[in-house]
């Protein structure tokens, strides 16, 4: 108990007692007993209000203890405590109480150091820890804040605080394999050597260092977008065709081409109408007018015509004649809106014309569609009727010589009878191997798939079991960070060797006293067991002995007084190894009664009646001090 009593003291001492010359608990008095439970109670419970020297009265001493008592037993203490226990007390009792409350003690941190600590609590800790520390520094204006670097001679940059890297968004084109994580998929090996050797690195593809961020972020954006894109396309309109994702993607890279293609060639017609000169144009215009039968008529829509009409230049010729005659500016504007409405209506039915002509034209479109689609069933029944007319008219051609024809038709049936049997025959020849080497490779592609399956399997619980590692990995390393600052900010000035040491030791000691007590078992346990041999040992051989005296005792005096020898001496061993045995119950009894001495000597009964019988005189001396006060007044 001495190295559990040099652990209770050090603790105390760390908590502010006064046990500078204190060794032990024997050396306790019962103003420091008070003293050390009342500082861990308000170590464990800020809230404590409990004085910590004893008052003067004995009823407050007692109701001290009592206090005590009870604030211990709130915390789970399950033991039997009283006020005697501190007020008179003995050592066991005592070392008991204190080392309850050392374990109750909070430790530097509010939870233990061995407890695993989650995600949320390092979070909390390091923002409490940051929050600490900018608390800690003084506070200086943002404008006075000079974070700048000096680069090359170059003066430090002035900031706003928070903003010291905040750059414009400018995003690069970034290049990256693809293709590498499906197994399943094969590449060409000029793509797999150009991925692994000529391909360059992510972080050097950017001309700038700082829009390295910015372009790996829209290249992920981009690649997520044209993912989701394409997962909408194809559950709408990829399963819709009932094609497999190749067969769609080979169709939809063909429609394209073939729209690209159709682009290039309008551009370049676009391109050549563009260079031709307006007598051209009017050319054209004039000969699509003549067919339709309406000369010097376009076709288009009013907006057209009414821009034709705004920016075509004056014919000479064409122009609007003035009457002389009119002198005044309101007729000269009557004859013009006259002229402009008859101009419009002119140039509305114009419109209706063209109209007209583009349903007809559309109609004559349609039903020139519908004759092609009439003209090529007709020709692919003709063709029918043909193959048709060709077997009837060779039928027909063999009719006259009936006989004949028959012969020679059965003998052309026979030989290419004969014919298909030998070629069934030497088709199930080879066909018999084929087959055989077709099972067998289904066989292997068969086992090479679930080998692969397996393994794809084995590679995602791998992956799954390296996630979880890296998981773990991460929460062991912030927790990890966090344990090393909680243990620069402990103090260093427990001797936590001296500790160690001190435990091994005691560990130590109780295994050889673990050891002696085996020992001692193990020859308890022979020598009881040779007693009861011998003890077997001795009854057989009284009983043989027993049985050959009797039988010469009938015979001759001297054996008969041999045999009641024998007799005595039975007994008086009997009553010897009782004697022995009850020796030893006494002296077991004996020990016992030596301990539970020492117990009660260690529990300083004589101490503590002293103790009573003092604070018994003492109590009698208030309550007549009170008697006599309550009568004197």
């Amino acid at each position: 108990m001495e190295e559990v009593d040099k652990i209770i003291v050090h603790t105390l001492k760390g908590i502010g007692c006064d046990v500078e010359d204190v060794q032990s608990l024997v050396q306790f008095s019962t103003e420091l007993i008070i003293e050390a439970t009342v500082r861990c109670l308000k170590m464990i419970d800020p809230q404590t209000d409990l004085p910590m020297t004893l008052p003067p009265a004995m009823a407050a001493r007692f109701r001290l203890g009592t206090s005590l008592a009870s604030a211990i037993t709130e915390l789970g203490y399950k033991g039997e405590l009283g006020y005697q226990t501190f007020l008179y007390s003995n050592e066991a009792d005592i070392r008991r109480v204190l080392m309850f409350l050392i374990e109750k003690l909070p430790r530097g941190s509010e939870e233990s150091t061995e407890e695993i600590l989650g995600g949320s609590a390092v979070l909390y800790r390091s923002i409490a820890s940051e929050l600490s520390k900018r608390l800690s520094s003084p506070w200086t204006p943002p404008q006075c804040k000079n974070k700048g670097v000096v680069w090359r001679g170059s003066p430090p940059t002035w900031h706003r605080e928070g903003c010291s890297s905040v750059r414009a968004f400018r995003s690069a084109h970034l290049s990256s394999p693809h293709g590498l994580g499906d197994l399943t998929k094969k590449i060409p090996k000029d793509v797999k050597t150009y991925y692994t050797k000529h391909m360059p690195y992510i972080l050097t593809q950017p001309v700038h260092r700082d829009d390295l961020a910015a372009s790996i972020l829209e290249n992920n954006a981009t690649y997520l977008t044209a993912q989701h894109e394409w997962d909408q396309e194809w559950n709408q309109l990829g399963l819709a065709s009932r094609l497999t994702k190749e067969e769609y993607l080979a169709k939809k890279r063909d429609r394209l081409q073939k729209r690209i293609k159709d682009n290039i060639k309008e551009s370049v017609k676009l391109k050549e109408n563009a260079q031709k000169t307006p007598q051209d144009l009017n050319d054209i215009i004039n000969s699509i007018s003549e067919r339709s039968g309406l000369q010097g008529k376009t076709k288009g829509s009013r907006f057209t015509h009414a821009e034709k009409l705004q920016f075509t230049q004056d014919v000479p010729g064409s122009q609007m004649t003035v009457d002389p005659t009119a002198n005044t500016e309101e007729e000269l504007k009557a004859k013009r809106e006259e002229e402009i409405e008859k101009l419009q209506e002119q140039l509305e039915r114009i419109a209706t014309d063209f109209e007209n002509l583009d349903i007809e034209i559309r109609k004559f479109t349609a039903s020139s569609q519908q004759m092609e689609e009439i003209i090529a069933t007709e020709a692919t029944k003709n063709k029918e009727k043909e193959t048709v007319y060709k077997v009837k008219k060779r039928t027909l051609d063999l009719l006259p010589d009936a006989d004949n024809n028959i012969a020679k038709l059965q003998s052309v049936v026979d030989t290419s009878a004969q014919r298909l049997v030998s070629l069934a025959n030497q088709w199930e020849k080879h066909r018999v191997p084929l087959v055989e080497k077709y099972r067998e490779m289904k066989a292997l592609n068969e086992n090479r798939e679930s080998e692969a399956e397996k393994k794809l399997e084995e590679i995602k619980a791998f992956r799954e079991k390296m996630k979880d590692v890296a998981a773990d990995a991460r929460t062991k390393e912030d927790i990890y960070k966090q344990l090393v600052t909680e243990y620069e900010r402990m103090t260093k000035d427990v001797n936590r060797s001296a500790y160690t040491r001190r435990i091994m030791e005691i560990v130590s000691n109780i295994k050889k006293q673990k050891q002696e007590i085996d020992k001692i078992l193990i020859d308890t346990k022979s020598i009881q067991k040779d007693i009861n041999q011998l003890s077997g040992k001795l009854d057989r051989t009284f009983t043989v002995t027993d049985e050959l005296i009797f039988r010469d005792a009938k015979k001759d005096e001297a054996v008969r007084k041999a045999y009641k020898y024998l007799a005595a001496l039975h007994e008086n061993c009997d009553i010897l190894i009782k004697t022995v045995e009850e020796t030893g119950f006494v002296m077991r009894e004996i020990r016992d009664l030596e301990d539970q001495i020492d117990i009660e000597t260690n529990k300083k009964v004589l101490d503590n009646l002293d103790k009573i019988t003092a604070d018994y005189k003492q109590m009698k001396k208030e309550n007549a001090h009170l008697l006599a006060k309550l009568k004197g007044k």
